[in-house]
């Protein structure tokens, strides 16, 4: 797969997932967090077999091998980023959560040049810090200061933990090698579904008295943040580093910004300005313009 597909991929898997942090809140509003995980994975789940066993063909004798692996993702992926993540939209806005979040780039980074032994160059560390510049700017209005007067409740601290478990859930899969990404996902999410049925059974919840906006939201949990972003996040993993990779989570501040445009909010200078870091960034993390520079040194050297 070319990078520039892999890169496309991991565009689309953030908007995905920014759409997830807007839906988020209003069916957090009437579903409890455990609730939405279960409802997301229970369908999502058998989406994903479905599709890993006519797109992949994978051999299943190998999952067994891998079941340490793929029990952690479940946990930490599955089911705990996302519950933690819908408990924090209980008491912090898609606006805070998208804050804390923005520090995931910078944590799997670190994490991966220790436990991956990982290196990026220094047009990809400026390429982070300037995306990450461009996310400040976003949240902040512009008003770069205020960063340090932000107040982090309790959902605040939360995304925190979110985020951590993320990083792990996305070192874990890059070190499988023998399971494709769609299957990964798949058997992930069912193990996940698994341990969350006699929780779920236990709360319980009628369906039938859900408005129709958290039914929505439900849907469109289940098809892009649960079935695409996970593949596509698996895809970009294994096709690229995981700190690379990481960095295009800082498009999700811009993408929850173009949504929340769309349903009525206004758009501002600083969100504009802000996307434009931010892109930028992306670009030069992603190592595009270390490949063009290499590219041209490698034409003068044969000319």
């Amino acid at each position: 797969m070319s990078k520039y597909r892999v890169w496309l991929l991991l565009v689309l898997c953030n908007l995905f997932w920014a759409g997830n942090y807007v839906f988020g809140k209003y069916v957090v509003a009437e579903m409890p967090p455990l609730m939405i995980t279960f409802s997301r994975w229970l369908v999502a789940s058998v989406l994903l077999l479905i599709i890993a066993y006519f797109y992949e063909k994978p051999q299943w004798s190998l999952v067994p091998k891998e079941w340490i692996s793929l029990l952690a993702m479940a946990v930490l992926g599955m089911i705990g980023y996302n519950t933690i993540l819908y408990a924090a939209l209980e008491y912090t806005s898609p606006t805070n959560a998208s804050l804390v979040s923005a520090l995931n780039p910078g944590i799997i980074v670190i994490f991966s040049l220790y436990m991956l032994k990982e290196r990026i160059s220094k047009i990809q560390s400026i390429g982070l810090v300037v995306s990450l510049l461009g996310v400040v700017v976003i949240l902040t209005g512009g008003r770069l200061t205020q960063i340090l007067h932000v107040s982090y409740n309790r959902g605040d601290l939360l995304m925190l933990a979110a985020v951590i478990m993320w990083t792990f859930y996305s070192i874990i899969g890059k070190r499988i090698k023998n399971i494709p990404p769609i299957t990964t996902t798949a058997v992930t999410a069912l193990i996940a579904t698994i341990i969350m049925a006699p929780f779920a059974i236990v709360q319980g919840i009628n369906y039938t008295e859900l408005s129709p906006l958290a039914l929505q939201g439900i849907a469109y949990m289940i098809i892009f943040p649960s079935v695409g972003s996970f593949v596509f996040w698996n895809i970009g993993v294994r096709q690229i580093s995981a700190s690379k990779a990481g960095v295009f989570l800082n498009l999700m501040p811009v993408f929850t910004a173009i949504i929340s445009w769309s349903l009525g909010e206004r758009i501002t200078l600083a969100q504009i300005s802000g996307g434009i870091l931010v892109f930028i960034g992306v670009y030069l993390t992603t190592g595009m313009l270390d490949i063009k520079l290499a590219s041209k040194r490698q034409q003068k050297g044969t000319a």
